[in-house]
């Protein structure tokens, strides 16, 4: 595997063809924003290599359960709690 190609973001807007057409000939490369790794555009392939993106809503659904017990014993008093420590009361 090659090391990603860094564009900042305004020049990955300019180039975006340009990254598009190394992606599909494999390549990966890196936005960045501010300097900091942003977003990434990488190969249709390389998603096959990543078990833990799901389709679209999939993941969302994962994170599905009860509740139960997230608000702790008195869920009246949690909100108080909360709100409070906002107001800075």
């Amino acid at each position: 595997m090659s090391i990603p190609s860094n564009y900042g973001l305004e020049q990955a807007r300019i180039q975006l063809p340009h990254i598009v057409a190394e992606a599909h000939a494999g390549l990966r490369s890196v936005i960045t924003k501010h300097g900091k790794p942003y977003a990434a555009i990488v190969p249709l392939q390389d998603l096959a290599l990543a078990p833990t993106l799901a389709p679209a809503g999939e993941s969302f659904l994962a994170l599905r359960g009860t509740g139960r017990g997230l608000w702790g014993a008195d869920v009246g008093q949690t909100v108080d709690d909360l709100r409070n420590e906002w107001d800075g009361a």
